[in-house]
């Protein structure tokens, strides 16, 4: 207040001026409606299913590249037993043989308990070893990354233990490798299709849900809002949506493989658990499937945003046409 207020009285003062409270503005498309709701169900469906499909993949990848690993590090020498030999020294004698070898990291000979149980689902229990013609092993662990001469090995072993053959696993190696690339290309085929369907579903479905708030695009744009106003409004609420759906999704998928790594766990050497684990290895995805999920889950969410965007885009470019040309009606998008 100036001096010359403060000299006049008080009903010559000017009037004060009351203060101006903004009041917040509403968002231009509300916050939950029946679309909406809808599109956010189809995405967390969707988003549930890829992920499902996804870690199915890992899983099986992983499972077999950890059976592959498996076979590739050993390899067995039988040793069949004949009248006359003395097979505990013909064990020994090999298992030394075979780790003269570079490559080779261990032996171990398989006594008579661990060769009775190979052999207990077939021939039961208190079985005598000695009394039946069972050849007896003998496991060498070895160097994957540089492994031994097995041709070399296995002729030493046949000039010195004629009754020893050396098994180095390739047959079945190759059988695993190639099983493995059909698993996994058909599972990435499956992962293939589901990502179409999963495209295709967010598409129309964001399409579908944009239609029924058409007027608003309409009335914005009459009022005279830019284009790129109106698409980022929109890409907004539609990027909340399909992130709420997508972490849904997401969400559900890595809890259902979380539970079932965690019963796998507690549940070892039982039958259920011992079957389960014989038909699908493991359920634990590793760090990369669930990696894999949530880049899952932003690809959804980003196809849902940019699905909106071009679709307010070509809606306004549509009501364009129709203004200035009212007959062109044809081919365009109806409410």
């Amino acid at each position: 207040m100036t001096d010359l207020q403060r000299r006049l009285p008080r009903s010559k003062q000017p009037p004060r001026r009351t203060e101006m409270h903004v009041r917040p503005t509403a968002p231009i498309l509300p916050a939950s409606n029946i679309q909406g709701n809808a599109l956010m169900v189809v995405i967390a469906i969707m988003a549930f299913l890829a992920c499902l499909t996804l870690g199915a993949v890992s899983m099986v990848r992983a499972t077999a590249a950890g059976w592959q690993s498996q076979i590739s590090r050993e390899i067995t020498i039988q040793i069949k037993p004949e009248d006359g030999l003395d097979m505990n020294k013909a064990l020994v004698r090999a298992r030394d043989l075979a780790l003269t070898f570079v490559g080779t990291r261990d032996g171990t000979i398989m006594d008579d308990d661990a060769t009775a149980r190979l052999l207990e689902p077939w021939l039961g229990t208190g079985l005598d070893i000695n009394d039946l013609p069972v050849p007896r092993l003998v496991i060498i662990t070895i160097d994957e990354t540089h492994p031994p001469d097995f041709t070399a090995m296995r002729a030493l072993l046949k000039e010195e233990v004629p009754q020893a053959f050396l098994d180095d696993h390739r047959t079945w190696v190759d059988r695993l490798v190639s099983m493995a690339r059909t698993t996994v290309l058909v599972g990435s085929g499956i992962l293939l299709l589901v990502f179409v369907a999963m495209v295709l579903t967010v598409v129309f479905a964001t399409r579908g849900a944009l239609s029924g708030n058409r007027h608003i695009i309409e009335v914005l744009h009459f009022v005279g809002a830019e284009g790129s106003f109106v698409a980022q409004e929109f890409q907004k609420h539609f990027l909340k949506i399909s992130l709420k759906g997508a972490a849904a999704g997401g969400l559900a998928a890595a809890t259902l493989f979380a539970l079932a790594s965690y019963w796998q766990s507690r549940s070892l050497a039982t039958p259920e658990s011992d079957q389960t684990a014989a038909l699908f290895g493991t359920f634990s995805i590793g760090f990369m499937g669930y990696l894999g999920i949530f880049a899952t889950m932003i690809v959804i969410a980003l196809l849902t945003t940019l699905t909106a965007r071009f679709t307010v885009i070509r809606t306004i470019y549509e009501i364009d046409l129709i203004r200035s040309d009212p007959a062109r009606t044809d081919g365009l998008i109806s409410d």
